[in-house]
C-alpha cells in the first residue's frame, strides 16, 4: 500500500479530476480483502451511504499502535478507505488522535469533488478509526 505521502504526491501530479478518480479506484482494488466474515454489522461504519467495513488491531505497544482493514461495495469508496487507512494505519493512537485528516483531505482536493454523502461518509470513517484509537488509549491506562 502507498503511504499518505505518496498518495498526495500522485493527487498532485495528476492534474484531471477523472485520472484521480481513476487513481483512487486503483488505490481500492490495491487494499486486501476483507475475511467474508468480518463484512458483519459490528464492523459496519455508520453514516456512509454506501457499505463500509472497518476493523481496528491494536498491538501490545506502549503507546499502542493501531492497524486497520477496511472494504467498501463502491469502487471510489474503497478507494476513500485506502486512503483513509494509508493516513492512519500503523500510527500511534495518540498520533491518530492527533492527525488533522481534514487538513489531508483538503490538500488532495477531496472536499470539493466529493458528493455531500460521500464526504459525510469519509467524516464517519475518521470518526470511527479515531474512536478506536481513543478506546485504544483508554484501555492501555
Amino acid at each position: 500500500m502507498p503511504t499518505i505521502e505518496d498518495i498526495t504526491a500522485d493527487f498532485e501530479f495528476l492534474e484531471d479530476w477523472e485520472d484521480r478518480y481513476r487513481y483512487l479506484i486503483e488505490l481500492g482494488r490495491s487494499l486486501p480483502a476483507m475475511p467474508e466474515a468480518e463484512l458483519n454489522d459490528a464492523n459496519k461504519v455508520r453514516g456512509c451511504v454506501s457499505q463500509v467495513w472497518l476493523i481496528s488491531r491494536t498491538d501490545d505497544a506502549s503507546p499502542p499502535h493501531l492497524t486497520f482493514l477496511g472494504e467498501s461495495d463502491a469502487h471510489i469508496v474503497r478507494g476513500l478507505v485506502a486512503v483513509a487507512l494509508a493516513l492512519f494505519s500503523g500510527r500511534s493512537a495518540s498520533e491518530i488522535l492527533e492527525a488533522d485528516a481534514e487538513a489531508t483531505f483538503a490538500r488532495l482536493g477531496l472536499q470539493e469533488h466529493l458528493t455531500p454523502q460521500r464526504s459525510n461518509g469519509l467524516r464517519s470513517m475518521v470518526a470511527r478509526i479515531k474512536d478506536d484509537a481513543r478506546r485504544a488509549l483508554a484501555a492501555a491506562a
